[in-house]
């Protein structure tokens, strides 16, 4: 990105980062995630409609939160993070530079909400956390949020979450609302994953990107972890078990609102070794410009696609089972009975189955310009 280094942070590697310009969020968005997106932003006046939510949710309260209670990352305070978030805007292309807070709080997280313009904050626990390449790639995760228009819908969210426990006294009144915070939270575990994409596109370095996930479920003791340990982890947890470990899998993912840690390292490092992250990084992306044209059938198509791809390789007791549902495999009790025991081989897959294996907006910095932060 830059060839410069930062004078009080001499141990950034200084080399070159490419620049996407123009590019549409739709290049690295996970296919559930964009054909969502598609079909909102086909809406006409859907956003509309949620802004003049604003008057409903505490967005301007939050704002004067942060402002209030946190410290506002400048040019004057936490010089090297307005350094890389400006940074990041420029390599993504994104027109204005949203505020960004620093939080005390000593649980490492971030996030970016807003309705009419995004706000990322960041916590004191993940500052003190993270290298400044592990950084770099959670900025870029957040202005990845931020491109995508993420930062409406995770408001409405926090937001409905928090009816939801106000409501629960009502009959009937909690389950409509959870019901439709549980497919929000669904959606979002799926942006969580477009963004960990858009953090590998600024930061440019898969090792950090592992390593900052790696911290994220383990703490800084980086030379007690190792990545590939980690992954295998993630593998583990995929086929490990029964049917019983599949179904407690889903119950424990349902209140989440982010994907396991393990689980979003596999998938990244998945993506990374994929022929559509290297187009990206070759320059060959979808525009922004070209967003309006996009097709919602098409879209919808490409996420039942990959739904589909992913019941046929999953190692997961439950998806295999799919698998063999849906490629006619005989002698269904039978294998129901083995996968809820662990017994036998039950196990295998069949036709289906799977195989193994509120502050002022900044201009962006062009980091080649003196004073943009290196790396």
């Amino acid at each position: 990105m830059t060839e410069r280094s930062h004078e009080s942070h001499e141990n950034v590697p200084s080399r070159q980062r490419r620049r996407f310009a123009g590019i549409s969020s739709r290049a690295y968005e996970h296919p559930a995630d964009r054909s969502a997106l598609v079909a909102l932003r086909k809406l006409s006046g859907f956003d509309t409609v949620f802004k003049t939510l604003s008057g409903l949710l505490p967005e301007r309260s939050l704002r004067l939160l942060f402002l209030s209670d946190s410290v506002r990352v400048s040019d004057a305070q936490f010089v090297h993070l307005n350094d890389m978030l400006r940074d990041a805007c420029y390599i993504l292309d994104l027109e204005k530079v949203p505020p960004m807070y620093v939080n005390q709080d000593p649980q490492p997280n971030a996030m970016c909400i807003g309705l009419d313009e995004p706000i990322i904050v960041v916590t004191t626990g993940l500052v003190e956390l993270l290298d400044e390449e592990e950084m770099r790639a959670v900025i870029g995760h957040e202005v990845g949020h931020a491109l995508s228009g993420h930062a409406v819908y995770r408001t409405i969210l926090l937001f409905l979450t928090n009816i939801a426990l106000k409501v629960a006294w009502i009959p009937l009144g909690n389950v409509a609302i959870m019901a439709i915070v549980t497919a929000l939270r669904e959606w979002f575990r799926k942006s969580e994953l477009s963004a960990d994409r858009a953090g590998l596109l600024v930061g440019q370095d898969l090792q950090a990107s592992m390593r900052g996930l790696m911290k994220i479920a383990g703490g800084n003791h980086l030379h007690e972890m190792n990545v590939d340990a980690f992954l295998a982890q993630a593998d583990e947890y995929e086929k490990g078990g029964d049917l019983r470990d599949s179904v407690l899998k889903i119950l424990n993912l349902l209140p989440r609102s982010h994907p396991f840690t393990t689980v979003r390292a596999a998938e990244l490092k998945k993506w990374s070794e994929t022929r559509d992250y290297q187009r990206i990084m070759d320059g060959h992306y979808p525009r922004r410009d070209e967003d309006k044209d996009t097709s919602v059938t098409d879209s919808f198509r490409e996420s039942a696609t990959h739904y589909a791809d992913t019941v046929r390789t999953s190692k997961d007791p439950l998806m295999k089972l799919v698998g063999d549902i849906a490629g006619g495999a005989g002698d269904l009790g039978g294998k129901l009975r083995d996968k809820f025991t662990g017994q036998g081989g039950g196990g295998a897959a069949g036709k289906g189955g799977a195989k193994d294996g509120s502050a002022e907006p900044q201009e962006p910095r062009n980091p080649d310009e003196p004073g943009a932060a290196g790396s």
